[in-house]
Parts: structure tokens; C-alpha cells; sequence
């Protein structure tokens, strides 16, 4: 009997248990509520939403604020439209250039190769507000300024030197063994990349597509000074639009609708992949 008690955990280390949990559950309630918050509010009446927008739960629910939302500019659907096509066409651009590009740096050797993997991950470094004025010039000589492909190519190319590091380190946590024993079946460089080394290193793929998908779902600079044409707008824009009302009052009611549309593509997305982003994250770190 006394050796049962002596192995159970002692009270500091109970103690301990219950102070992270409290402290988990505090900090889960601090991060959930503006969400919480901002779901309840889109679903009170319009006049009770603008009248208390602080309260949290009301007694009528109305999905007024959700119609509301389409008479703000082109609609909220068109702008959500657009920003389903820029975050898929920056997803796929991203997914087919650093995948190869960390495969390179991973597992070949080749003059240069630390120099331009510097220099790749310096561009980390650049503020992008600093080069806007060079990349409108780019985009206005090249026909893609006021394009929903131009702005594609800007969120890919800030995108690539973080996911090209995602790849290498995750291709790195892959043994060398296995490429030499698809070498010696005689399989070719590109079927060793797409059916051996992609469905292992498949945590990070997810976790690159997902932050290419979030940053380019999110983004509100370029989108405001490349995109001129109201119909090519997206969600984040969209939400400033809502948010200048009459004499500017924000419409409180929309505003929250339209930021419960726009979350709710990055919180499914998020929860279907955690697994594997938790995973790529860590992909690397032990060899």
C-alpha cells in the first residue's frame, strides 16, 4: 500500500496539473471570445446590434445582418468568389514551386548552394511595404495591376523563401536510404519525388498550403493598392466597405457577419489540416 502512494504523482505535482490547466482554459476563453463575439452579434437584429453592440447573446436572432451583406458594393459572394480563386491560385502556385525547390536543397549538392539559400531566406527580411511602389510598376508593365492573377504572383512570391524552408526541412527528416533503393530499382528523379518522398513529407506540403491559403486569405494591403475594380475586390476589402456607414456609423451587425464569413474558410480549413500542421512544423527538427 505504501508503495502505491509513494508511485502516484505528489502534490506539487498536482497542483502543477491543475495550474496549467486553469491557465489553458483562461487563455482558451481570452482567444475564442472575440470569435464567439463576433458570431453571436451577426445574428441579433441590425437595430440591437448597432444600439448595444457589446452585449453578447440577444433574445430575437435575424439573419438581416447576412442579406445586408449583399448590397455592399458587387455582393459579398463575389468578393468571397475572389478570394477563394486568389488563395487556391496561390496555394497551387506555392504547393508546385517549393516542393521541387526543397526537394533541390535537400537532397542534392550543387556550387552556390548555401549563397542562394541565404539569400532566399533574406528576402524574409524585406518589409513588403517598402517595395510596393517597384511592384506596382511590375505589375502595370507586365498587364496583371488591377488583375486577380497579378496579385497571385505577389502572395506566391512572399510566400516561397518560408515554404521553400518548410520543404527542405521536411524532406531532410526523410532517410537517404529510401532514395538509394529507388535508384537502384531504377525509379527516375521525378517518380522518387512524387511517389516516395511527397506522401512521406505530406505534414509539410499541409502546413505550407495552409499558411499560403491563410496569408493570402487575409491579405488586405496589396489587395487595396493593385485592385481598383470594385468587382474584383476581396473579403477584407469588403469588410472596410461595411464598416463606413452612414455619417460613419459602423454597421456593427454587417460588419461582424461579414467577418464570421470570412473567418469561417480558415477555421474549417485549420481544423481539418492541424494534424499534419503540427506535425510539418516539426518536420526537421530531429534527424
Amino acid at each position: 500500500m505504501s508503495d502505491l502512494t509513494s508511485n502516484g504523482p505528489s502534490r506539487r505535482e498536482r497542483l502543477g496539473l491543475v495550474a496549467f490547466y486553469v491557465t489553458a482554459s483562461v487563455l482558451a476563453v481570452l482567444f475564442l471570445m472575440p470569435m464567439v463575439w463576433s458570431v453571436a452579434n451577426s445574428f441579433k437584429p441590425p437595430a440591437e446590434a448597432l444600439a448595444n453592440p457589446l452585449a453578447l447573446f440577444s433574445k430575437a436572432f435575424s439573419l438581416d445582418n447576412y442579406r445586408r451583406l449583399e448590397g455592399v458594393g458587387a455582393g459579398w459572394y463575389v468578393y468571397a468568389g475572389n478570394s477563394v480563386m486568389i488563395a487556391l491560385g496561390t496555394v497551387l502556385l506555392t504547393v508546385l514551386i517549393a516542393v521541387p525547390a526543397g526537394y533541390g536543397f535537400s537532397k542534392f549538392r550543387f556550387p552556390g548552394q548555401t549563397v542562394l539559400f541565404v539569400a532566399l531566406m533574406a528576402t524574409m527580411m524585406i518589409p513588403f511595404q517598402s517595395i510596393l511602389t517597384p511592384l506596382f510598376l511590375i505589375l502595370n508593365l507586365l498587364k496583371l495591376q488591377n488583375n486577380l492573377l497579378g496579385l497571385v504572383l505577389i502572395y506566391t512570391t512572399f510566400q516561397l523563401p518560408f515554404s521553400i524552408f518548410m520543404m527542405r526541412n521536411a524532406f531532410d527528416a526523410v532517410p537517404k536510404a529510401l532514395i538509394e533503393a529507388a535508384r537502384i530499382d531504377g525509379a527516375s528523379q521525378w517518380t522518387i519525388l512524387r511517389r516516395i518522398m511527397v506522401p512521406i513529407a505530406l505534414p509539410g506540403v499541409a502546413t505550407v498550403a495552409l499558411f499560403a491559403f491563410l496569408n493570402s486569405w487575409n491579405e488586405f494591403l496589396a489587395a487595396l493598392i493593385f485592385l481598383s475594380d470594385q468587382n474584383k475586390f476581396t473579403l477584407p476589402i469588403m469588410l472596410v466597405n461595411v464598416s463606413s456607414g452612414i455619417y460613419g456609423i459602423i454597421d456593427w451587425g454587417a460588419l461582424q457577419a461579414g467577418v464570421t464569413v470570412t473567418m469561417i474558410p480558415c477555421l474549417v480549413l485549420f481544423l481539418l489540416l492541424q494534424r499534419y500542421y503540427v506535425r510539418g512544423m516539426t518536420a526537421g527538427a530531429v534527424k
